[in-house]
């Protein structure tokens, strides 16, 4: 007799409240106290000697991989990056100690959104066990200090459905068009350019960047080019300037991103190629 088991692991979400979602209040109190949470100006320039801006890239690369594996909420890294952000601005480190950092700012921000956070002792073994499971905790309390605990930080991703349903859009499209902003804002967030960007900035322009990359304006009149972007900025009280210069930099990063990601692949093909000659 065989037995089948149907228990399986399930990882529980909470559910978007509509009374959060569609009161216009919500929106303006996120906008008042988005600027609260950003860093104290570029770091790299007045505090960071040891670290680069290529070495907050890759670090950040290995959040966002880390993140994706194990299937965390979507606001876990930009949350992450905003505390390594604000701790880089305040405390110089040694580039030994960065990725550290990044780890434990992953456990911070995943036990503020996670119902199941992600554990000191995995966070480890992503690094290779290079640190221990006391050393992140220890600097765990280091970080908070120096964020006195703020933690509850506004992220690009408190905008998304605020911004998407004021905008005229198809029903059947909301669901991708949230998933390529949510890649927009990841891609912002790995990119040093954007640190100093407001949340409602990023997000706006991540929208904007979603709706025109799957070509949604060619219906809705209101959707098309200048059309979109002023509908955006009365959105969230942006200049229009302003606005379409971080859609265009979006777009440049995320072609940037795609042809290091073509530059790996042809890489490793060689790679493989050379092994098999």
């Amino acid at each position: 007799m065989e037995l089948l088991c149907y228990e399986v692991d399930t990882i529980r979400r909470a559910r978007p409240d509509p009374n959060l979602l569609y009161d216009d209040r919500v929106l303006q109190n996120l906008l008042i106290l988005e600027e609260r949470f950003l860093p104290q100006g570029s770091y790299f320039k007045c505090m960071q000697k040891d670290i680069q801006p290529f070495m907050r890239r890759m670090v950040a690369t290995w959040m966002l991989e880390v993140c994706e594996e194990q299937k965390c909420e979507e606001e876990v890294f930009p949350l992450a990056m905003n505390y390594l952000d604000r701790f880089l601005a305040v405390v110089p480190i040694k580039k030994r100690h960065l990725q550290l950092l990044g780890a434990v700012c992953m456990f911070l921000a995943s036990k503020l959104k996670e119902t199941c956070p992600l554990t000191a002792e995995k966070l480890c073994i992503y690094t290779d066990n290079s640190i221990k499971p006391e050393e992140l905790l220890d600097w765990e309390l280091v970080v908070l200090g120096k964020l006195k605990w703020n933690l509850a930080a506004v992220t690009p991703h408190d905008f998304i459905e605020h911004i998407v349903r004021k905008l005229p859009l198809p029903t059947e499209k909301l669901p991708l068009i949230r998933k390529h902003t949510q890649t927009f804002i990841a891609l912002c967030a790995t990119d040093y350019s954007f640190a100093l960007y407001t949340p409602s900035m990023i997000a706006t322009g991540s929208v904007a960047a979603a709706v025109c990359g799957l070509q949604l304006d060619d219906g809705d009149r209101s959707l098309w080019g200048d059309n979109l972007t002023d509908l955006l900025a009365k959105i969230t009280n942006i200049e229009v300037d302003c606005l379409k210069a971080c859609q265009e930099l979006i777009e440049t990063v995320l072609v940037d991103n795609l042809r290091q990601v073509r530059q790996q692949q042809l890489e490793e093909q060689n790679d493989v190629r050379d092994v098999n000659l």
